[in-house]
């Protein structure tokens, strides 16, 4: 007997859970101030995210998907990224759109309802999100077989979560990319639970990574909840993409410290040990305390940060509550050229339920 062929997945961790080193920075990071412009980022967006969750309990906005957990990875992924370079997200990586300049009244406007939240001023090469799971990799290949095409120095990027890395549409992103040496990278942000279902319940991969192999991509396994492994394990992706060789499927290993959405109760189907165990893992508490460690951070500076990223996001919140309500014909635009007489119908009859007629 002999054997086709083996493998091995590398995991990537520099940053152990305690907020100290397992060892010196990589190419990424240059030194640790370079983080600290990055740990605000995710600091405001933890904020942002508290913010919209009180609105959702308050009725002010719809079911909303919080990030709580997810900050590292997102704000790693986004922060890796040029302008020119196409991301395609799911529904929950505000922390990546934000760094590329998407507007938290958008994500505020979206989840209210209003779908011109999903279209966003900036960037206007990226696709909106998208809550069909798995479908926006597929869209991603797309962009980059283009790219290939077109000769362009950009790459896709797509998320999708550890659920999502088992529907059919992330195996024919895998395959696309890998048959045509496409500058893909898909981002599997594995929090361990596709809504109520637990990884092991789902795939039976020993990693979510190495689903990446038998296209023919690099794949790597990361500590998610590692700014500093994120961004590294971007950087080898993107610089592979650029010069050529190809995509990778990078498995992000993180945890989701909040429920599925605001219309989900994941004590229903997580154990409290489990949910503790977390939060001692988390993102945010490991990187405060290695800038604090190397004379970067302290709590003066944590007040007036946090202070500041609330004006901020209180000011977006005033311009989401501000907007102007849509017609309820709005519903109805833009989806024929010339309108059928039974959705026109459809239309005036809407409009007299609103008492407009």
């Amino acid at each position: 007997m002999t054997t086709a062929a083996r493998f091995e997945i590398e995991y990537l961790q520099y940053l152990k859970p305690d907020g100290t080193l397992a060892g010196p920075l990589p190419p990424a990071v240059p030194d640790a101030a370079a983080l600290l412009p990055l740990f605000k980022q995710m600091l405001f967006l933890r904020t942002f995210d508290s913010k919209a969750i009180a609105l959702q309990r308050t009725g002010k906005l719809g079911t909303y998907a919080a990030c709580l957990g997810h900050e590292a990875t997102h704000v790693g992924i986004g922060a890796s990224m040029r302008p020119e370079d196409v991301f395609a997200p799911s529904y929950r990586e505000y922390g990546a759109q934000f760094m590329r300049g998407v507007k938290p009244r958008d994500v505020l406007m979206y989840w209210g309802g209003d779908e011109r939240g999903n279209d966003f001023e900036v960037p206007r090469n990226d696709y909106p999100w998208c809550v069909p799971i798995s479908t926006q990799c597929l869209m991603a290949s797309g962009a980059a077989l283009s790219f290939k095409l077109r000769k362009q120095d950009r790459v896709a990027v797509a998320c999708c979560g550890d659920g999502g890395s088992s529907k059919t549409d992330f195996y024919a992103a895998i395959n696309s990319a890998g048959a045509y040496s496409l500058p893909l990278v898909l981002c599997v942000v594995n929090n361990g639970w596709a809504i109520s279902v637990p990884r092991k319940a789902q795939t039976g991969a020993q990693t979510l990574a190495q689903k990446g192999l038998a296209g023919g991509l690099h794949c790597l396994q990361v500590d998610g909840n590692d700014l500093v492994a994120v961004l590294e394990a971007m950087r080898r992706a993107n610089e592979r993409a650029r010069s050529g060789q190809g995509g990778s499927v990078i498995e992000f290993i993180t945890y989701r410290l909040h429920d599925h959405t605001t219309a989900d109760d994941a004590r229903r189907y997580r154990g409290e040990d489990e949910v503790k165990a977390a939060w001692e893992k988390e993102p945010f508490l490991r990187l405060r305390t290695f800038l604090t460690d190397a004379g970067l951070w302290d709590e003066a500076q944590e007040k007036a940060w946090i202070e500041e990223s609330g004006k901020r996001v209180d000011v977006e919140i005033n311009a989401y509550l501000e907007t102007p309500v849509q017609p309820v014909e709005a519903m109805f635009d833009y989806l024929y050229g010339d309108m059928p007489a039974d959705v026109l119908a459809q239309r005036d009859a809407a409009i007299a339920l609103e008492g407009r007629a």
